[in-house]
């Protein structure tokens, strides 16, 4: 691809995942709990996609460092939405799943988005949903390899 057309995608691109990224954000916070943030619903998704993990695994998904994580965990510990678990066999490590409340309101969420997403996707047809997935999920793949 040459370089006027390569500059010409990358701004269609900018222009396209700042309106995407702004208005699904703000659609997405009107349907949070008003005591819950979009990085603490984040970290739930996580969790409960993963049955555990540990903070510096979160940390890692994010791309936040350790001390953004260790206050989103310590929010979510007060609200009972999540629970420490240490390894029984290294104390340094301590493991985090959702408790059963959390597990509750990460349904809840879940199907909230879901539904919210689904008067957007059905403007694409079956054909367009899944290239639009398969394409994004490559832009996925590939910003998470080691750059060569």
């Amino acid at each position: 691809m040459d370089a006027k057309a390569l500059s010409q995608i990358i701004d269609r691109y900018k222009s396209a995942m700042f309106t995407v990224n702004r208005r699904l954000n703000a659609m997405m916070r009107e349907e949070m709990p008003a005591d819950l943030t979009l990085d603490q619903f984040s970290t739930i998704q996580y969790i409960r996609a993963r049955g555990q993990c540990t903070s510096s695994e979160l940390a890692d998904a994010f791309c936040v460092g350790k001390s953004s994580i260790t206050a989103i965990i310590n929010r979510l510990f007060d609200k009972r939405l999540i629970r420490r678990l240490p390894d029984e066999k290294d104390r340094r490590v301590t493991y985090l799943e959702l408790t059963d409340e959390g597990e509750r309101i990460a349904i809840e969420l879940d199907a909230k988005i879901e539904s919210l997403l689904e008067r957007y996707i059905a403007h694409f047809d079956e054909q367009e949903a899944a290239q639009f997935i398969e394409t994004y999920e490559k832009l996925a793949r590939v910003l998470v390899q080691p750059e060569e």
